[in-house]
């Protein structure tokens, strides 16, 4: 007779199970969202690279690892529900998922995805009222979509608004502007508030994620053709939309060029293959590049405002990504 698992196993794979349930490649990806965001500040000021005058360093070393911080919560709380929605159906097409395998329980994840998505909000809510306002914006909009969305023709639309906020949570560091001296000087700097001029570039985002959710509908039973080639219009109108930032609003078009050619290089040649052969295997192929590549896409925006340095920073992330994507699930 074989001899029982040892708790110590068995409590590490719980624990595996929990993580898993939150995606922790795709989190990264949101944190290149927030970077993104927190980019726009260099094309605003009137003295290019100065925004240490107007923001002290405390300022960013404080405000951006918490809405970092908020984003892992809003994220990892909303992809921890997406499962707990979706655990009856999963006992059925996905069973080897952690709650229908047993792995972990439905009331952990739920607590685990309260937690989550309260720690986000409150996160959010320490940088700015503004800030806590689009968080509870995001976490709703993300349970909407797990509950009732995602099986809708809104539901990539709904996905696609998650990721618009969220880069818009990135820009609305900007909202906790400290007071004295410092906004006296952003007020001679500034006509209007860096998100009320440059939330126009959720869009980017909403437009992405919308393609992804749209492809990914295939990757239980297949896909059409017609869904992927939506999907390629789609990706080109993203290209064109952050080259037509780096022209009006970035130092120079060829800083966010080499992002542009790494980003279709990735999202492409997957895209095309389940364009080819909307297949199960193809399709899940091309999902998961699309969302591993929101990074480059990240570092695009990034390079778009504030140089090719700025969006090799954004890039670094990569990395991480594709290797938590080895260890879990992206899908």
């Amino acid at each position: 007779m074989a001899a029982a698992p040892s708790q110590p196993a068995r409590n590490n794979s719980s624990v595996k199970a929990y993580l898993q349930l939150m995606r922790p490649a795709n989190i990264v990806t949101a944190m290149a969202d927030i970077l993104a965001g927190a980019s726009v500040i260099t094309s605003f000021s009137i003295i290019p690279g100065w925004h240490s005058t107007i923001y002290p360093a405390s300022f960013y070393y404080t405000n951006l690892p918490l809405l970092l911080l908020s984003t892992i919560g809003l994220y990892g709380g909303g992809v921890v529900f997406n499962d707990v929605f979706d655990a009856r159906l999963d006992a059925t097409e996905r069973p080897e998922r952690p709650i229908p395998s047993g792995r972990a329980t439905l009331r952990g994840a739920i607590l685990l995805g309260i937690s989550l998505l309260t720690a986000g909000v409150a996160a959010a809510f320490i940088v700015s009222p503004f800030s806590g306002v689009i968080a509870i914006g995001i976490a709703v909009l993300a349970l909407v979509y797990d509950k009732y969305g995602k099986h809708t023709p809104l539901g990539p639309i709904n996905m696609g608004l998650c990721r618009g906020l969220n880069l818009l949570l990135g820009v609305s560091i900007h909202e906790a502007l400290p007071s004295g001296d410092a906004a006296g000087i952003g007020g001679l700097l500034y006509a209007q508030s860096p998100l009320e001029k440059h939330w126009p570039i959720a869009l980017i985002p909403i437009v992405y994620i919308a393609a992804i959710t749209m492809i990914s509908r295939g990757e239980v039973h297949g896909g059409d053709k017609k869904t992927m080639k939506l999907a390629v219009g789609l990706y080109g109108l993203v290209i064109l939309a952050i080259t037509g930032l780096s022209i009006t609003n970035g130092p120079s078009l060829w800083q966010a060029v080499p992002f542009l050619l790494l980003f279709g290089y990735f999202i492409f040649p997957p895209l095309f293959k389940a364009l080819r052969e909307p297949l199960p295997r193809n399709i899940g192929l091309a999902v998961k590049a699309g969302v591993i590549s929101l990074i480059v896409m990240d570092a695009a925006i990034a390079a778009s405002f504030a140089g090719w340095l700025y969006g090799l920073g954004v890039l670094a992330l990569l990395p991480v990504s594709r290797l938590l994507a080895k260890a879990f699930a992206v899908t």
